[in-house]
């Protein structure tokens, strides 16, 4: 008879999530967060789709079957640490991404610790991301997804050189697999990316309207931040 086995880590949670030790999620957003991007570590499939429509019922379940299967499959651990944060289960997320730092290959820990980043970005802490994200970055430096965090979360903070720098240096080092790999817990997210994207390229007329949204949104340092943009000459 097939038994499922599961993560331990997965099964902690599971257990507390039994007895409420889990936290069960956070309406509304924190005026200090500056939230950035999520790095899925999963190929093409249902749980990466799942994932970038926003449907964490459904992409939990997805990423728990795959670990019941492969206890140590550490990229659908990753992954579903991004279902718990689409849920504003921030805990049981960073138990998960932990797990995945301290015992993945390189590559895991990369996106694990992008994703780290993004939990202390939404909670407030904006140099405790950056210290994440560079953390991420110095394991390799040619990948894009930690300077796609980095751009974003230095625009963010009103340092238009490094968010420049990073976002050009993301850019050059993506064939677009990178970009296809991101998903993002809050949509304010996909807007602020996008929004510098058209900016790098010239296309001021997408740039603007993705910054008048932004401007008009429910963060204040993404708001500040695109107004800044709006304002430049």
């Amino acid at each position: 008879m097939f038994r499922p086995r599961f993560h331990p880590a997965l099964l902690a949670l599971l257990a507390l999530a039994a007895c409420g030790g889990v936290d069960a999620g956070q309406p509304g957003v924190k005026a200090e967060a500056s939230p950035v991007l999520a790095a899925i570590a999963s190929p093409d499939g249902p749980g990466r789709a799942q994932l970038q429509s926003g449907a964490a019922e459904a992409a939990r379940a997805t990423f728990e079957a795959a670990l019941s299967a492969d206890p140590n499959k550490l990229s659908a651990l990753n992954d579903l640490a991004l279902g718990y944060s689409l849920e504003g289960r921030s805990d049981a997320a960073r138990q998960l991404l932990e797990e995945v730092v301290a015992r993945g290959a390189p590559r895991d820990q990369q996106l694990a610790l992008v994703n780290l980043g993004e939990l202390y970005a939404l909670d407030g802490y904006a140099s405790a991301a950056a210290a994440y994200f560079e953390s991420a970055r110095g394991i390799d430096p040619t990948r894009p997804e930690p300077l796609y965090a980095v751009a974003l979360l230095a625009d963010a903070r009103g340092d238009a050189a490094q968010a420049r720098a990073a976002l050009r240096d993301a850019v050059r080092a993506d064939d677009g697999s990178a970009l296809r790999s991101l998903a993002y817990v809050q949509p304010e997210e996909r807007t602020h990316l996008e929004a510098l994207l058209a900016e790098l390229r010239g296309d001021r007329a997408t740039a603007q309207a993705r910054f008048q949204a932004l401007a008009a949104g429910r963060f204040p340092a993404l708001a500040a931040a695109a107004q800044r943009h709006l304002e430049e000459p």
